[in-house]
């Protein structure tokens, strides 16, 4: 058994005349998972993805046909892994203790277990968007999601158009510039792609500076009336959790393409359980789910790691 919450460790909540007992007096922060990811249902241990990729084009007819070939793409397997936890309370505490806190363990599991699976998610996607070492996913090209080292199979290639990962700081020029690299992106045979990027992810470290650049029509670093090209075209996600990974990265993504993309699968979601100890008469709280995070694809995104 682990620490129960005992007699002991809150003896105040024993005694009367305490003007105020509180407990769970701040906000998490909100969810924005549903902004990023696209949920899908899931009855196995793990889910494989796999592409197919694009035909080439048709060359002149020279009085016989020529076949055109066809790469495959790279697998991607999304495995859901379990989180489980719980709480204990002498039964003493619980029955002597003369103030109404610390008595729904399922609302406080299950509060902390939304926080978890928010992290979780952001971690698997933009947190650790400059990283191999991918949480809940194998992916056989075996690169980051931003990353300068895309490969492919069909022999292509990747010297253009292959490249999602920058050093910049966010301003306008690096936001144009962001925008039109994606423009350029390539598929598996080296052939442009149609991408709108239309949306900017960030901390709020750098807020102030995103909305700045494209909050007004009029350009904010000249004094001449310029128009701001930026102005109306970009939706915002400030994700505040960025902050305790990195204040200065940022990306530009497709929106449409992104929740295509991104994956959420809620395996088994929340389970709670509640159990009287028959030796000890301890009271116990547990709560048990399972999920996973990953993408499938890497185009979608053009990720900043500023240094």
């Amino acid at each position: 058994m682990g620490n129960p919450a005992t007699r002991e460790q809150f003896y105040r909540l024993l005694e009367t005349g305490l003007k105020e007992v509180s407990e769970n007096q701040w906000n998490d922060l909100p969810s924005q998972l549903s902004q990023l990811y696209r949920s899908i249902p899931s009855t196995a241990a793990w889910e494989e993805f796999f592409s197919i990729g694009s035909v080439g084009d048709i060359p002149a007819f020279n009085g016989k046909l020529e076949y055109l070939t066809q790469a495959p793409g790279y697998l991607t397997r999304i495995e859901s892994k379990t989180y489980a936890a719980g709480r204990i309370f002498e039964r003493e505490l619980i029955e002597d203790k003369k103030y109404g806190v610390m008595s729904d363990q399922v609302a406080s599991l299950t509060r902390s277990a939304q926080r978890t699976r928010e992290k979780l998610g952001i971690e698997a996607s933009f947190a650790y968007a400059f990283s191999t070492a991918h949480l809940f996913q194998y992916s056989e090209e075996g690169v980051a999601l931003c990353s300068d080292s895309h490969t492919t199979k069909s022999g292509a290639s990747t010297s253009t158009g292959f490249d999602n990962c920058g050093t910049s700081a966010f301003n306008k020029t690096s936001l144009a510039a962001t925008k039109l690299a994606m423009r350029r992106f390539r598929d598996d045979i080296g052939e442009r792609i149609d991408l709108n990027p239309d949306t900017i992810i960030f901390p709020s470290s750098i807020a102030d500076t995103v909305r700045e650049v494209v909050g007004s029509d009029k350009d904010p670093d000249t004094a001449n009336n310029t128009i701001n090209v930026q102005y109306g075209k970009w939706k915002l996600i400030e994700i505040p959790r960025l902050d305790d990974y990195d204040p200065n990265n940022w990306f530009v993504v497709d929106s449409r393409e992104m929740k295509r993309h991104l994956l959420m699968i809620d395996r088994v979601p929340k389970e709670t359980n509640t159990t009287i100890d028959f030796e000890t008469f301890a009271a116990k709280w547990s709560i048990r789910f399972r999920v996973a995070f990953g993408f499938k694809e890497w185009r979608f995104c053009y990720g900043h790691q500023v240094s």
